[in-house]
């Protein structure tokens, strides 16, 4: 499973300023500020694919330690152990020196992971959520920031997914690149049933086995696989998946992939494709595009035969493979069908649709379950406000509106964008209209409220600006 020279670019994008270029050796680790040890292990991991790293743990200082403390969050819940960002940072260097010496002399025990539930997209399943201990964000922290200098040089162009100079809107932006100017027109929208639950140690362990030899890194991180959740003070071993909320999972997770899914991908679609094959992959969530019927079929049944060599399996009822591209919808009326499927990824509906003059483009619109979700989270979140003071509220819904013109804000998602700005100012006047039996807030007074204490009307953050393939 060793990977060869890889010369895969971003899946139907030109070079970005500043973002992902050339080929898979170029998009490391070394566009963003490295400290000078890193950058040496970067320049190492990038001259050969087949070098093994036997000494590592060094790399794992103080200095390392304190870069992953800072990178905290001052406001993060606590793991089992009760020890909060403040407290800890009240004695720092002594706490780093202990730690740090911990982990050299072999002393070092992760602490199980405290276990919650977070509501999933759909809002009727929950999600598992772990929160380490603090010490362990900090040394999984500092490991993984080692690791990423050697692993950011193997990643493929088409993962996207919590990587260094790396975000959502590329992926949304390659993705719609490619369905536009490469001749797709069957698109697989994939999704693996559980993923982060399903991940099987032993396997990850092997696959980091290709590039780290050094005994003690694959000492800590077998540690912190087994270190089992802690759920309503009930201990249980975890003998598969990583913990979602350990700061070292996210990079776990794309090492797996990066065997079991991206290195297998690009080599099918050079050796078995008849036809053009584009990928986009975010962490778990992944989709394909084919220029032809038969290629689509064929990957579904061979990505069903490669997931289960890895105990993972798609979830039947989210994977989908829809015909898409620009002649869908003549094909579709060819067969008495409507207009074209849409699919969801990294909350946004894709669509077919046409320019002014008639040419195809890839629409996109704001996911509605996403939107609905939302708006029923800030019409409860109102009303738990609802007595605070008025120019408060403003502030608090000023920032919201501006994080989902942020994520949100692409071109064509407007009418989205509208529809959530006016569903917002509904709410808030709703809310004010019931705060008080005397002071309603009717139309007139909201309007003079709303000119006096204006919310930030939608922009398009992120224009598409449709560069030419290379």
């Amino acid at each position: 499973m060793t990977a060869a020279k890889e010369t895969s670019r971003p899946e139907g994008r030109p070079r970005p300023e500043g973002n992902l270029g050339g080929t898979a050796g170029d998009r490391t680790q070394g566009r963003v500020s490295l400290p000078a040890k890193l950058a040496r292990v970067n320049e190492v991991a990038r001259s050969s694919r087949q070098i093994r790293f036997t000494a590592l743990l060094h790399h794992v200082d103080d200095e390392a330690l304190t870069r992953a403390f800072e990178r905290q969050r001052r406001a993060a819940s606590a793991g089992v152990d009760g020890v909060t960002v403040g407290e800890y940072e009240q004695n720092l260097d002594a706490n780093i020196r202990d730690l740090c010496d911990r982990v050299h002399s072999g002393r070092y025990r992760p602490q199980p992971v405290r276990r919650t539930y977070i509501p999933k997209a759909d809002g009727k399943e929950k999600r598992p959520l772990g929160i380490p201990a603090l010490e362990d964000k900090i040394v999984q922290g500092a490991v993984a920031e080692v690791l990423s200098a050697i692993y950011e040089v193997d990643f493929l162009g088409f993962s996207y997914g919590f990587r260094p100079r790396r975000n959502p809107h590329q992926a949304l932006n390659a993705l719609q690149t490619a369905l536009m100017k490469e001749r797709i027109n069957w698109v697989l929208d994939a999704d693996v049933r559980s993923f982060y639950d399903s991940v099987d140690h032993e396997w990850l362990l092997r696959m980091m086995a290709h590039r780290i030899a050094d005994p003690r890194i694959l000492r800590l991180i077998r540690q912190w696989l087994r270190a089992g959740v802690l759920e309503e003070g009930e201990w249980r071993l975890t003998e598969v998946g990583t913990p979602q909320g350990a700061g070292i999972s996210p990079l776990l997770s794309n090492i797996f992939l990066h065997y079991a899914f991206d290195l297998w991908s690009h080599a099918w679609r050079s050796q078995q494709a008849c036809g053009r094959v584009i990928v986009v992959r975010y962490a778990d969530d992944f989709v394909m595009g084919f220029e032809h019927e038969s290629d689509a079929r064929k990957m579904l049944a061979d990505l069903k035969e490669r997931l289960a060599k890895f105990q993972l399996t798609l979830h039947e009822g989210k994977t989908r493979l829809i015909m898409f591209g620009r002649f869908a919808v003549e094909r579709r009326k060819e067969r008495g069908l409507d207009r074209p499927e849409t699919f969801d990824f990294l909350g946004l509906t894709h669509f077919c649709g046409e320019t002014r003059n008639g040419r195809f483009i890839v629409k996109r619109k704001t996911q509605r379950k996403r939107m609905i979700r939302k708006l029923t989270q800030l019409r409860l979140e109102m009303r738990r406000r609802m007595h605070t003071p008025v120019k408060d509220q403003w502030q608090w819904l000023c920032a919201v509106l501006r994080g989902h013109y942020a994520y949100y804000g692409l071109a064509g998602n407007s009418r989205s964008m509208r529809r959530f700005y006016r569903e917002v100012v509904a709410q808030w006047q709703r809310v004010l209209h019931r705060r008080s039996q005397k002071a309603k807030m009717f139309g007139p007074r909201f309007f003079k409220l709303l000119l006096r204490l204006p919310l930030p009307r939608p922009i398009i953050t992120d224009p598409y600006r449709g560069a030419p393939v290379r």
